[in-house]
C-alpha cells in the first residue's frame, strides 16, 4: 500500500432507466463510501445510456485517467444488457463464456429451471477477466485490468463490493469530521478558505440548508491524517467562536 499517493476511481452508471428517471440510482453513494474505506477517492461519475459506442467512449476516457473504473448495470440476461460487449470492445478483447461462471450458474439454476441461453449470457466476460463473487444470485461481477464491472441492482452491487474489500491497492482511507453552525455560508466563506489554506492535507466542504425558517450549514473537514484533521477542525471551531457563532459537533 502506498499511503502518500492519492488513488482515484471513476464510476459509470449504465442504463436507459436511470437517464429516463424511471429508476433512481443508489449505487453512487455506496460505491463512494466503500472506496473511501479502501483508500481510493471517487473522482468522477458519468451516467451513460445502453448504447455501445457511448459506453466504449466513456470506458476508454475514464479508465485512462483513473486508477480504477467501476461500472454498474447492463450485465443481466436480456438483449439490452450490453455492458460486457461494450467493455470488451473498448479493451480490444473477445467475449467468452467463463467456465467457472458457467459452472456457478448451472449450480444456482439447477433447481430453478436450468441454465437457459438467456441466463448463460451472465457468464460472458471479456477474455482474460477475473470473476467477482456474487453470493445472492450466482451471476458474478467481472474484473478486467483496472475495470470492475458490477450489477446495477444495489444490494447485489453491495455484495460484489464486499467481495472486493481489501483486494485493491489504495492509500490511506479518507476520514472526516463535521461541524454545524447556524450561519449563512456566504458570511463565513473567508473563514473557511483561510482555515483550509492553513492546514495542509485538509479540505473543507460547506453544505448549506434552510430549516425552521433559518439558514445554516454543515462544514465537513476531510483528511487522510487524524492529527491534521483534528487540528483543522479545532481551528475552524475557534475562528467561528471568535465571531460569535455557536458550533455543533457532528453537525446539525
Amino acid at each position: 500500500m502506498s499511503e502518500d499517493r492519492i488513488w482515484t476511481a471513476a464510476l459509470i452508471v449504465i442504463g436507459d432507466e436511470i437517464l429516463s428517471g424511471r429508476t433512481q440510482d443508489k449505487n453512487i453513494a455506496q460505491v463512494a463510501l466503500w472506496l473511501n474505506l479502501q483508500g481510493i477517492r471517487l473522482a468522477e461519475v458519468r451516467v451513460v445510456a445502453d448504447v455501445q459506442d457511448a459506453i466504449v467512449a466513456a470506458v476508454n476516457e475514464l479508465r485512462a485517467r483513473n486508477d480504477y473504473l467501476f461500472t454498474t448495470g447492463g450485465i443481466g440476461p436480456t438483449h439490452d444488457d450490453i455492458t460486457v460487449d461494450a467493455i470488451a470492445a473498448a479493451l480490444g478483447r473477445d467475449v467468452i463464456v467463463h467456465p467457472k461462471a458457467r459452472a456457478v450458474l448451472e449450480g444456482y439454476y439447477a433447481s430453478r429451471g436450468g441454465l437457459t441461453e438467456a441466463r448463460l449470457r451472465m457468464a460472458r466476460v471479456p477474455e482474460g477477466a477475473e470473476l467477482i463473487e456474487n453470493r445472492m444470485s450466482g451471476a458474478p461481477g467481472i474484473r478486467v485490468g483496472n475495470v470492475i464491472i458490477m450489477a446495477g441492482v444495489p444490494h447485489i452491487a453491495a455484495l460484489m463490493l464486499e467481495a472486493l474489500s481489501g483486494q485493491l491497492e489504495g492509500g490511506r482511507p479518507l476520514i472526516s469530521r463535521t461541524v454545524g453552525c447556524w450561519v449563512a455560508e456566504s458570511e463565513v466563506a473567508d473563514i473557511l478558505r483561510e482555515t483550509e489554506a492553513a492546514h495542509e492535507g485538509c479540505q473543507i466542504g460547506s453544505y448549506p440548508f434552510f430549516r425552521d425558517g433559518t439558514v445554516g450549514a454543515n462544514f465537513v473537514i476531510r483528511s487522510t491524517d487524524q492529527q491534521r484533521l483534528d487540528a483543522c477542525t479545532d481551528d475552524l471551531v475557534a475562528r467561528l467562536t471568535v465571531i460569535g457563532r455557536e458550533t455543533f459537533p457532528d453537525g446539525i
